[in-house]
């Protein structure tokens, strides 16, 4: 599970003990804290780095129709879990978006995107051929334009563009 999952559930838990109250201590802490301040900005950014579009692409595409149901429902909670994350660290560090406490990393983040997502859908479209292509090879039915290994190796490679891209929440 990625980093910042549950974070939004255990502030969530925290909050409703004394809303205003506790609130106010994280605000306090995030402001006059550095380990807690790191902990949050680490948090922060991972969930800048979240795409739950692509998510939901890979289930949708990769996985078994007769799955579809029961990872709809994962990738239903892990939105929730996203969006009070989101919102409960928005709410800690007084920003309106993900980063805007740190425009350097905000526009790196970005330009990371413009990367990493166009790899996603490749990879995807690799990884449904190896499997096509594995079916179709038992089956004795071969009539593909690149060979087993060539789409293993475009897979791999953008395995390692991503990972490369996500850095250090890959």
């Amino acid at each position: 599970m990625p980093a910042w999952y549950g974070v939004g559930t255990a502030l969530q838990e925290f909050f409703e003990e004394a809303p205003e109250e506790n609130l106010e201590l994280m605000q306090y802490f995030y402001s006059k804290w550095p380990f807690f301040r790191m902990v949050i900005s680490k948090v922060e950014m991972t969930l800048s780095k979240v795409d739950l579009q692509m998510a939901n692409h890979y289930v949708h595409e990769l996985g078994d129709p007769a799955d579809h149901p029961r990872f709809e429902r994962l990738l239903d909670r892990i939105t929730e879990e996203f969006n009070l994350t989101k919102k409960l660290v928005l709410q800690i560090t007084g920003n309106e978006t993900l980063l805007d406490g740190d425009r350097p990393l905000q526009r790196s983040v970005q330009l990371r995107n413009g990367t990493i997502i166009p790899l996603g859908f490749l990879q995807v479209s690799l990884l449904k051929r190896l499997r096509q292509y594995t079916r179709e090879t038992q089956a004795s039915i071969v009539h593909f334009r690149y060979s087993k290994e060539e789409l293993l190796r475009g897979a791999l490679l953008t395995i390692n563009g991503i990972a490369a891209g996500m850095r250090n929440t890959g």
